[in-house]
């Protein structure tokens, strides 16, 4: 992994302040200053800060219900509230997985695995992420139909890979959104361009992963096997877009239609035996 990260990984700084540490030169790597943010290492480098070994941390994954109000940075002196401030001081350095902003709640995730972060964060693998939408103003058939054929805001094309109503009335509407892609509040700015507005936004899920049981505030360490599936989920091809998630099943062939007559009734058949199609009896020799 990068250096800045393997540093950020290991709980020395913040990434920012980690870059900072190389352009300063006070990193080494196996007995070498570094000065190139690009270099990567490996866990069996000798990463050295101010001449005292860096020890790679174990790898921790965690999931956790962000509540409203807390934002998804490692260091911001603007914010109030930090998700990161949710997770016990003992568990080491951990860092956002993505974004969910400040007022939107659900699922989120946390590490101090690199590799496996940037894998499930990077847009070019589309992970799939799950949002319920309740929202308020004017809403119609033909309004869900827009938000399904996308619109264009500052420059940028939005279009969700999926739009499914849960519920709706005359002025509000709860939707269902699907996602494969990180653009900055794209649900808002897309209900926004439909003359509607978001009153509560709440993601179910990242790839195979549900939020279920979480409550506000509540975190979980992830198992192998959920840590495991996400990162199958990243190695997936992503879905195009303008396709669902899964692929309709094509129909099952219908069986050929037979030219055979079904047979006749016996008695129908005796009685056209004796008295022919139009009801004359048939002379017999």
């Amino acid at each position: 992994m990068r250096l800045a990260q393997f540093l950020a990984a290991a709980g020395i700084a913040a990434r920012r302040k980690c870059e900072s540490l190389i352009e300063d030169g006070l990193i080494t790597v196996n007995g070498s200053k570094v000065y190139t943010l690009g270099a990567t290492v490996s866990e069996t480098d000798d990463v050295r800060v101010d001449g005292k070994r860096v020890i790679p941390s174990s790898k921790s994954h965690f999931m956790l219900y962000k509540p409203l109000g807390y934002t998804c940075s490692s260091e911001d002196k603007y914010a109030e509230k930090l998700a990161v401030d949710l997770m016990p001081k003992e568990l080491g350095r951990l860092f956002t997985v993505g974004r969910l902003d400040r007022d939107s709640e659900g699922l989120l995730l946390l590490t101090n695995d690199g590799e496996w972060a940037n894998l499930l964060a990077h847009p070019r693998h589309g992970v799939t992420k799950l949002y319920r939408v309740s929202v308020t103003g004017p809403y119609t058939p033909q309004t869900l139909a827009q938000l399904r054929k996308g619109v264009l805001h500052d420059g940028e094309f939005l279009r969700p890979l999926k739009v499914i109503e849960t519920r709706a009335g005359r002025n509000f509407a709860v939707l269902e959104f699907t996602l494969n892609e990180g653009k900055k509040r794209e649900i808002r700015r897309l209900c926004q361009c439909c003359g509607l507005e978001v009153e509560k936004l709440l993601r179910l899920r990242i790839g195979p992963l549900k939020l279920l049981k979480l409550k506000p505030g509540e975190f979980r360490e992830l198992t192998l096997a959920e840590v495991e599936s996400l990162r199958q989920a990243a190695l997936t091809p992503p879905v195009p877009k303008g396709l669902t998630e899964t692929p309709a099943v094509p129909a099952k062939p219908k069986p050929p239609v037979r030219n055979t007559p079904r047979p006749l009734n016996p008695i129908v058949a005796r009685l056209q035996k004796r008295y022919g199609d139009k009801g004359k009896p048939i002379k017999t020799v």
